[in-house]
């Protein structure tokens, strides 16, 4: 019996001698053909496709700045769309072939600058829809036109050339008719042979294959050739044989894994789901179901809950792997019952680090903030209550030092100036912690101006200079020029200034620096404290904001730990942040940021 390969060979084997004439034929006659054309097609081919390009980008570039002119969000540029207009139009310019086509290339080089600076102006226009209406729309239409104008000029001749290309091609054919007429008539023959041998099979499988993709892995290929399609179906059945022992294998896996990871869910306490990048629930908690919906099947989309979209899109797209989206706490009632979560969010990587996936989790703080609000409640009530004999001792022991109800001994004077310090130190912390509860709290009311950095900063260098002068330190400042003003409450910022900079000059040895600068940040002012003093060790950066906490191995002179953290509670109440950075020996840096007027 023949094999395969035998078969194909009788079949064209007449073939090939017919094919081989017309194939020389054919390739005298295009080769004429195609050197006529081939020039003119390629060059309008490019220009077709450039122009379409053109439109593409011109039209995504449409689509951002009419979303710019109807929103308050500063616009500008999209730097891929203009790299591909810019590449298209380059393109453009540079296979020009027809007459007039020059002049319309240029026009469209001009019209799209002049669109680009509209489009630049987009961004700082007062009046973004007029802008957007008069001068953006129209250009773009303007462009579209002339593109236009370009591609029908190009599809024009390329048409013209084809029908020129059709005369040539009749002759072309008429002389192959006679070779064609015989290679079709050998051609019924082979097919009528290769339905047999070859097409039959293959079809047979072909349609196993998709039974197969249907997850039909019981299929039995039947073949009665021993050829090397018989063989391929022999192989083909044993293939199918193994498939069915992974599939059971794998099913049984799959659901033990399903199984264990849905009963861990369940045992945990807090609102976990896996999300994919659809969006759709695969697994959650009980919490999470009964809480927020999300239960396995329901998109983020379906839920009220637009935040929970918004860490969830965040995560997925974060460029750092493993990096965590949050939110701030949002207050939720279960059952009736009022609860505040935290929202967070995380990629789940595969093993290439590319997401898959997005694990939700809303760890319940309800407790954690009624724990704080308890504390902060006792700390102020306490610091409230022990003001007023304080007041008392204090008044009491500086009578007692004028001396007016009675002399003092030289060893009850120095006592009594002990005492004194004491309860001045003692008074300030309780001043402190009554200012930090209140602000805390949101209780402290703050007188938000339009205030000017140039004098923030001279009236905080103004408190310390006579103080910088007797320790022999330099207190200087530096601003960079045309800084906006910014929104603050100029008394409590000066609060922040007088300790950020009190604590430089008590770490400060004689003949050392303090420079306080002021730069831009963004949609910010961000003011700095520089020293050149002892530094803060690296472990203890992250605490440096803490309440109470003090650099281990300083003095007791060196404050009672709470200024840095009503600091921090005031810039942030100013919409800011504060943070620190130190070298050990080098001395230390803070700075904080306060939103523009």
């Amino acid at each position: 019996m023949l094999g395969l390969r035998q078969k194909i060979w009788v079949g064209f084997g007449g073939l090939l001698l017919i094919i081989g004439l017309i194939g020389l034929t054919a390739i005298i006659e295009v080769s004429n053909l195609g050197g006529a054309i081939d020039a003119i097609l390629r060059e309008n081919y490019r220009s077709v496709l450039a122009c379409q390009e053109m439109k593409q980008a011109l039209d995504h570039m449409d689509r951002d700045a009419l979303a710019a002119a109807l929103s308050a969000k500063p616009a500008g540029v999209n730097a891929a769309d203009s790299h591909a207009f810019e590449r298209a139009l380059a393109t453009e310019l540079n296979t020009i072939t027809l007459p007039g086509e020059y002049q319309q290339a240029h026009l469209l080089a001009a019209l799209y600058g002049e669109y680009r600076q509209n489009l630049l102006q987009l961004a700082t226009a007062p009046d973004k829809r007029e802008l957007y209406l008069n001068r953006i729309e129209p250009l773009s239409r303007e462009i579209k036109a002339t593109a236009d104008g370009i591609l029908k000029m190009n599809q024009q001749n390329m048409f013209e050339e084809s029908q020129r290309a059709k005369s040539r091609a009749a002759k072309a054919r008429s002389e192959m008719f006679s070779l064609l007429a015989l290679a079709v008539a050998l051609a019924v023959i082979y097919m009528l042979l290769i339905g047999k041998w070859i097409l039959q099979p293959i079809r047979q499988l072909t349609q196993s294959v998709d039974e197969i993709r249907q997850g039909n892995l019981d299929l039995v290929v039947a073949s009665s050739s021993r050829d090397e399609i018989g063989h391929l179906s022999e192989a083909f059945n044993e293939m199918t044989a193994s498939l069915r022992g992974f599939r059971r294998d794998g099913e049984a896996k799959l659901s033990r894994v399903q199984q264990s990871a849905q009963q861990t869910f369940n045992s945990l306490p807090n609102a976990v789901a896996v999300v994919d990048l659809a969006g759709r629930v695969e697994m959650s908690t009980e919490t999470a179901r009964q809480a927020f919906g999300l239960r396995p099947g329901v998109t983020l989309g379906e839920l009220k809950h637009a935040w929970l979209k918004e860490i969830f899109e965040q995560a997925a797209a974060s460029p750092m792997p493993g990096q965590r989206a949050q939110a701030s706490v949002i207050q939720h009632f279960v059952n009736a019952q009022e609860h505040y979560f935290k929202p967070e969010a995380t990629a789940i990587l595969n093993a290439r680090r590319q997401p898959t996936g997005v694990l939700l989790m809303l760890n319940d703080v309800s407790e954690q903030l009624f724990q704080d609000e308890l504390k902060r409640g006792f700390i102020a009530t306490v610091s409230h209550q022990l003001k007023t004999p304080l007041t008392s001792v204090r008044m009491a022991l500086h009578i007692l030092l004028e001396q007016k109800i009675g002399e003092l001994s030289p060893k009850q004077a120095d006592l009594l100036v002990a005492a004194r310090e004491d309860s001045d130190r003692l008074y300030e912390i309780i001043e402190n912690l009554l200012s930090l509860s209140r602000i805390e709290a949101g209780k402290a009311a703050l007188d938000f101006v339009a205030a000017d950095p140039a004098e923030l900063i001279g009236e905080a260098i103004e408190a310390f200079h006579s103080a910088a002068v007797d320790q022999g330190v330099e207190l200087k400042s530096g601003l960079s020029e045309g800084l906006p003003a910014v929104r603050a409450d100029r008394a409590q910022v000066g609060h922040v200034f007088a300790n950020l900079i009190s604590n430089a000059l008590r770490y400060t040895p004689a003949g050392g620096r303090i420079a306080v600068t002021a730069r831009l940040d963004g949609q910010a002012v961000r003011f700095s404290v520089s020293d050149s003093g002892q530094g803060i060790p690296p472990r203890f950066l992250p605490l440096v904001f803490e309440q109470f906490f003090r650099v281990p191995g300083q003095s007791n002179s060196s404050g009672t730990g709470l200024g840095l953290a009503i600091a921090r509670e005031i810039v942030e109440a100013h919409g800011g942040g504060i943070n620190v950075e130190s070298s050990e020996g080098q001395g230390s840096t803070f700075s904080f940021s306060l939103p523009l007027a």
